[in-house]
């Protein structure tokens, strides 16, 4: 098959071609690595070089070709610019498919190029786009929920969204589970006292962290509570935290607190492996009732006891581990579901998918929409 990939370049506080992060670069890899002709489509919503660029994929020796643009330069928007090179390639490319993310923008346009380009259209939803800020200018909202209702396919990250998007939508066109991966080479059990060492973080203290967004739609401060209560319980627990933080979030300071500021990516599994507990943090809301939080998997596949706020599909991930949740937005709950896991260093046992693994999904998936009648 021939698929053109349309994307946002900036999501989850990561740059797609800089940083050679997430689902909307593993994935395109994984096509490719897997035989298909891919070529990707990237709108930068920041001031970010310009042009073709190639990624390839390893071991495999596959690539994908990116056409990034800006959508602004020197404060002019550029949008127009973008839509028109987009047909211009498609038209060149002639894909199969256009598989279009990351944002309800480029799920509109991904569906109506789709049509202009005679090739079926394949959105995908990676999170509740109508809760993202940005979804809620007019007229993007009855925009976005025509393409879902309407294109060919729909592909989501997890099965909760997919439930969601059945009903509110009343699709009649095939809808898929496509969940994340992870890079199993990189995330995967490593020596705790190496870690430590190589982040300064103490060798024989108790450490509980998060590694991710540190804002308060995460409900942080939640966590941030459950430490200071922790530590006034005699706990001598101390707590790590990486990641971008919100202007509005308070990091808290002591010889306990050990802030790593924002870690290259494959520095993660380095700090989720230095950890005695990881926390996933949430808050009980319209993106938290279907979110699908990425360090999950990457915990898991560390082999790194957790716990989790009791939001979206954490719910059901970890139903045969109650003990590993939390009642959202209550530092208490927190607290105690914390002091027990590190008491038991309860392990997920649970298969994690590969990037190559969900690949193969979306390929399969992508056949069935081609093959439509």
């Amino acid at each position: 098959m021939k698929i053109l990939v349309l994307t946002k370049r900036q999501y989850m506080g990561k740059d797609l071609l800089k940083d050679r992060f997430g689902r909307f670069r593993e994935l395109p890899l994984a096509l490719a690595r897997l035989g298909h002709d891919v070529v990707g489509l990237t709108l930068s919503y920041r001031p970010r070089e310009e042009g073709s660029f190639m990624d390839f994929a390893e071991p495999a020796g596959s690539a994908v070709r990116w056409h990034s643009f800006n959508a602004i330069q020197a404060v002019v928007p550029r949008v127009g610019r973008f839509a028109r090179r987009a047909v211009e390639l498609a038209t060149e490319f002639k894909p199969d498919i256009v598989w279009a993310g990351s944002d309800a923008y480029h799920v509109v346009f991904g569906a109506w190029l789709g049509k202009r380009v005679g090739a079926r259209s394949v959105i995908d939803l990676y999170d509740n786009f109508e809760a993202f800020r940005a979804s809620r200018l007019p007229p993007v909202l009855p925009l976005f929920r025509r393409a879902v209702r309407q294109v060919d396919g729909v592909t989501c990250f997890s099965k909760r969204l997919a439930d969601h998007i059945l009903i509110k939508y009343q699709r009649t066109h095939p809808t898929t589970v496509v969940e994340n991966g992870v890079v199993k080479e990189t995330f995967r059990p490593l020596d705790r006292q190496e870690c430590r060492r190589r982040l300064n973080l103490p060798d024989h203290a108790q450490i509980l962290g998060t590694a991710g967004a540190l804002h308060q739609s995460r409900d942080v401060q939640s966590l941030f509570q459950a430490f200071r209560l922790l530590v006034d319980s005699g706990n001598e627990v101390h707590l790590a935290l990486a990641g971008p933080r919100g202007p509005d979030v308070k990091i808290p300071t002591g010889p306990r607190v050990h802030d790593l500021g924002v870690l290259r990516h494959e520095e993660v599994p380095v700090f989720i492996n230095a950890l005695d507990l990881a926390v996933i943090c949430y808050r009980q809301s319209k993106q938290g009732q279907y979110s699908f939080p990425q360090k999950a998997y990457e915990i898991m596949a560390c082999r790194a006891p957790l716990i989790a706020a009791a939001v979206g599909t954490m719910i059901e991930l970890l139903k045969n581990y109650p003990t590993c949740l939390y009642e959202p937005e209550n530092p208490a709950s927190l607290a105690a579901a914390a002091r027990l896991q590190l008491r038991k260093k309860l392990i997920i046992a649970r298969d994690i998918p590969s990037w190559l693994d969900s690949g193969r999904q979306l390929e399969s998936f992508l056949e069935q929409v081609v093959d439509l009648r």
